[in-house]
């Protein structure tokens, strides 16, 4: 059975999960809501998310939830199954550095980013001004733990200092960042542009901009 994505293709954290699954050499079927009123359903609450969230993986009728879970599941079953890259190493120190920045990212990086993006790019496609004032304290906060990531960047390509899973995390938002117009809080730090050059040019993000058209999403 080919692995389920339930959740909007455009949607950062689907894209997450799809890069990996690209990553990994994996076959994969996206499967769209009908509208975000689905998600508030009693069924969709039932069957797919108790919280009304997505996206939800399905994978042979093994069924997981939250981004950060499905491409940790994905890793530990199909790593070295398909293709040689590796996401996790094996060796439990570098391990638990994934771990690490897997927290840093969830609550340093993403938190700030993902209120600035609600309000840059999601108010103006449900046809509402973006609140600036939050725009401004979560573009306020991003660029202070910015500072932090130039410096954990300082003579690393990587931020575990080998790709890893943790930077599939980053990516689609900060490419969003990116077309929102707000790329210079990247660009002025050179140790945070040359991370996010390497990670954004890998060829499998770059074939998934093209294949959902990212480009049209802002």
């Amino acid at each position: 059975m080919t692995i389920q994505l339930y959740g909007f293709s455009t949607y950062a954290q689907s894209l997450v999960i799809i890069h990996v699954l690209k990553e990994l050499g994996l076959s994969y079927e996206v499967i769209q809501p009908a509208s975000l009123e689905e998600m508030k359903s009693p069924e969709y609450l039932a069957t797919k998310h108790p919280f009304g969230k997505m996206p939800i993986l399905n994978d042979d009728g093994f069924q997981i939830y939250e981004t950060r879970a499905i491409v940790r599941y994905l890793v530990h079953k199909y790593q070295g199954t398909k293709t040689s890259n590796v996401l996790i190493p094996s060796d439990v120190q570098k391990a638990a550095l994934v771990e690490q920045f897997i927290s840093v990212e969830a609550n340093y990086y993403n938190q700030p980013l993902a209120k600035m993006l609600t309000q840059l790019i999601l108010a103006k496609k449900l046809g509402n001004e973006p609140d600036l004032k939050i725009v401004n304290e979560a573009r306020e906060e991003l660029d202070k733990n910015l500072d932090v990531y130039e410096k954990l960047l300082e003579g690393k390509d990587y931020l575990t200092g080998e790709f890893s899973l943790v930077d599939f995390l980053h990516i689609p938002s900060t490419y969003y960042a990116f077309k929102a117009g707000e790329g210079e809080l990247w660009n002025k730090r050179p140790n945070v542009s040359r991370w996010w050059k390497n990670i954004s040019e890998r060829e499998s993000w770059k074939s998934i901009v093209t294949e959902y058209k990212l480009d049209e999403v802002v």
